[in-house]
């Protein structure tokens, strides 16, 4: 064996060394994938990049993570599940928010509709989100598209959170419903409402994560374990998912930092204007 070390250029102290180096990692790779199982356990959506910023380890890169957790099975699939949930009012309001700077919370909430297939039964979920926080606000699951859903979202929303400047959706009957447009005003909101689906983006995009990162997984069998698995994925998401745009924090302790911030301290977001695209 020495002369095999002797041929290869490598001393019998190196080789033992890099064994030592080798066993250190890869006991460190084990509790790393039990802290990557635990993680997918509260967020099993959560995407290989997100989960390096998640886990944070200290002795391996993002690339090299990624690599790793790629290898060992942890890629998402992903899967288009579109279905049109609202049905457009003669009555609508213009979009206020087109292009619009924001720099703090309850300046914009967006909200939509979403389609949530049980076995052979559909039920319907309804999510309000803070755009600049991405903190889901107000939420409500039911097995109907009447627009009572949508006034116990708003209604938990303001509950808890500070009237919104703007109120913005897309067009459905469900949102210029009487009683959904009186608490808006009531509390000095003003009510926007998009034309396509980006100009509700975040929205859109928080009916997806709902879905996509935790719904998928725990497959629901019923109404009643869709409702207690919605509470249960608002709350981690709100309290432990990180987001990217938010400095890759959580929308609570985004929230808690910025209230220590000076004005002009505060992140400022531009919200998306498609009409600037040539």
């Amino acid at each position: 064996m020495n002369n095999l070390y002797k041929e290869a250029g490598l001393s019998k102290q190196a080789v033992a060394q890099y064994q030592v180096r080798q066993m250190a990692f890869d006991t460190k790779v084990n509790q790393l994938i039990l802290e990557a199982d635990d993680l997918r356990e509260d967020h099993p959506g959560c995407g290989v990049e997100k989960m390096y910023y998640t886990l944070n380890p200290d002795f391996i890169g993002r690339d090299r993570f990624i690599e790793l957790m790629m290898e060992l099975g942890y890629r998402l699939k992903r899967k288009n599940n579109y279905k049109r949930t609202t049905i457009a009012s003669k009555i609508y309001y213009p979009n206020l928010i087109k292009g619009m700077e924001v720099d703090r919370p309850s300046m914009v909430w967006q909200s939509d509709i979403t389609y949530i297939p049980i076995g052979n039964r559909h039920y319907y979920g309804v999510f309000i989100i803070d755009v600049y926080t991405k903190k889901i606000v107000g939420y409500k699951i039911s097995d109907n598209m009447r627009a009572k859903a949508n006034v116990e979202a708003l209604k938990m929303a303001l509950k808890d959170n500070s009237p919104p400047l703007i109120h913005h959706s897309d067009r459905g009957s469900q949102y210029t419903y009487k009683e959904y447009v009186a608490l808006l005003k009531g509390h000095g909101s003003k009510i926007s409402m998009a034309l396509s689906a980006q100009d509700n983006a975040y929205a859109e995009r928080i009916n997806r994560t709902i879905k996509e990162e935790y719904l998928d997984y725990w497959k629901p069998k019923d109404i009643v374990q869709l409702k207690r698995m919605v509470a249960k994925a608002v709350q981690n998401y709100n309290s432990k998912r990180l987001h990217n745009n938010n400095d890759r924090m959580s929308p609570e302790k985004f929230i808690t930092q910025f209230s220590f911030l000076r004005p002009q301290e505060r992140k400022l977001m531009t919200i998306f204007n498609n009409e600037l695209i040539n």
